[in-house]
């Protein structure tokens, strides 16, 4: 039986924005993807550590992706020791879901520093990884391992720091963000 291929999108997603909507569906739309996971992280090795609550990020992504059915909101690394690393969560969702074909889909920044991920040799090694251009990070195709791609998806120049500065400044930045979420982060007030 065939697997269903899955993409792997890890975040802090803190928080989630149009970017990151964009790309990902462009993944899934024009890279051949069934669906694709927003992997919510706890805490990222390599950032800073200053988030809104674990459950608030998860939340904003379920709103965010409401309504298209190729995406998912995964909580799965709460569950797991912290900090999390990419390896053991790619380890343990093998496990957990045999049926599915695991994609890591990462930034071109996080490639340029992959080398400082743990195990990152075994990941390249035991994974397929799709990389998306990022501004300012260049990545040479014929230098990349059989098991990681280059994808197509265009540039897209957003950030979450952008975000949380847009909104701590008072900037009416709604069109960065989906509508549902853009909503929430003004009646919470959230990054104030």
């Amino acid at each position: 039986m065939k697997k269903i291929k899955t993409g792997i999108f890890g975040g802090t997603f803190n928080p989630i924005h149009i970017g990151h909507l964009a790309l990902a569906n462009y993944i899934c739309e024009f890279e051949e993807l069934d669906e694709l996971w927003f992997l919510v992280t706890p805490q990222n090795p390599l950032k800073e550590s200053d988030f809104l609550d674990d459950n608030i990020r998860l939340e904003l992504v379920k709103l965010a992706i409401e309504g298209y059915p190729k995406f998912l909101a995964s909580d799965f690394e709460f569950h797991l020791p912290k900090p999390s690393y990419s390896c053991d969560t790619i380890d343990k969702l093998k496990k957990a879901y045999p049926d599915r074909e695991f994609i890591l889909i990462i930034g071109g920044d996080n490639w340029l520093i992959f080398d400082k991920w743990r195990d990152y040799q075994r990941i390249i090694n035991e994974n397929e990884i799709w990389i998306y251009p990022r501004p300012g990070s260049t990545i040479d195709k014929s230098t990349l391992p059989p098991s990681v791609k280059l994808t197509n998806v265009p540039e897209i120049d957003i950030s979450s720091t952008f975000i949380r500065d847009g909104i701590k400044s008072g900037k009416d930045i709604r069109y960065f963000m989906h509508p549902a979420v853009y909503q929430k982060i003004k009646e919470e007030g959230y990054f104030l």
